[in-house]
């Protein structure tokens, strides 16, 4: 996995670049930036990483990434499959308060706006009832230029700032202050994790992949993602089992337990509950209703 600092490319005439992709997959490596990022998956679905914490995404949603906030957005394993015809569609809006914008958002009027990005820092999801509005402004600056982009661009900031009840994607501070080497060990780590998190992972085994012994490598993963190996690892446990109870593809609770890497069906039914607060079955009937 790459180092976690990556730069976006800002073209001389641009202080606000929106790219259009249509890919096999998303960008399978996790990744940091100064920009503040606006990602609408038009077609796609996954896991996001967005700092310590992991979220399901579908087709139709939008996130807000704050600045330096660690990212991936991991496509299901079906889009790496041999002769896999998914592909994923996504628009994205990069920005830097910081940089070329800074005196723009110095400004008494952008206040409110400069307020709301800081308090969200760890970025949000768009709540479903303004999706619709979101993606309309989003459409429209692909399609405009100059000026006339920079209003809409404008106009959506003002959208989302006015959005009621949103909640952060990490729960905890991330440590923003992590240099390049540690962050080249953390991407390691969180990869392998992801690649392997269906197989009876033990404490040595995730420390080996970091050089460490298990003892310094339990305070150093705590130090740097909030969590205790067993706590993430069973959330990205719960994290797909979710997406195959709510997919129905499975034949029984069982099943999605040992797919997704329990050694018991009582033990996934325990830490199910603790992580989401409702029983698998429950969760699955609740999703259906």
């Amino acid at each position: 996995m790459k180092v976690l600092p990556f730069t976006i490319p800002v073209p001389f005439d641009r202080t606000v670049i929106i790219q259009d992709e249509k890919l096999p997959y998303f960008y399978s490596h996790l990744h940091r930036h100064e920009e503040i990022q606006v990602t609408w998956v038009q077609e796609g679905e996954g896991t996001l990483i967005a700092g310590n914490n992991m979220h399901m995404f579908n087709s139709g949603e939008i996130f807000l990434l704050g600045a330096n906030l660690p990212h991936l957005f991991k496509s299901d394993p079906s889009y790496f499959e041999l002769n896999s015809q998914k592909n994923i569609h996504a628009t994205t809006i990069f920005f830097n308060p910081r940089g070329k914008l800074n005196s723009l958002f110095d400004l008494p009027e952008m206040k409110n706006i400069t307020s709301f990005l800081g308090k969200f820092q760890n970025g949000f999801k768009v709540p479903a009832q303004t999706v619709s509005r979101v993606s309309t402004s989003i459409s429209s600056m692909l399609k405009t230029d100059g000026i006339e982009q920079f209003m809409i661009f404008l106009n959506l900031l003002k959208e989302m700032s006015g959005t009621q009840d949103l909640e952060p994607l990490a729960v905890n501070s991330y440590p923003k202050s992590i240099n390049d080497s540690e962050g080249m060990r953390i991407a390691n780590i969180y990869n392998y994790i992801m690649q392997n998190y269906n197989k009876p992972l033990t404490l040595e085994d995730v420390a080996d992949q970091a050089f460490m012994t298990p003892h310094a490598f339990c305070r150093y993963f705590k130090k740097h993602t909030r969590h205790t190996l067993v706590t993430f690892l069973n959330k990205v446990r719960v994290n797909e089992a979710c997406k195959m109870l709510t997919s129905g593809n499975f034949s029984g609770i069982s099943e999605v337990a040992y797919t997704c890497g329990f050694n018991s069906i009582t033990n996934f039914n325990r830490v199910f509950k603790s992580t989401t607060g409702l029983s698998p079955r429950s969760y699955t009937d609740q999703y259906v209703n």
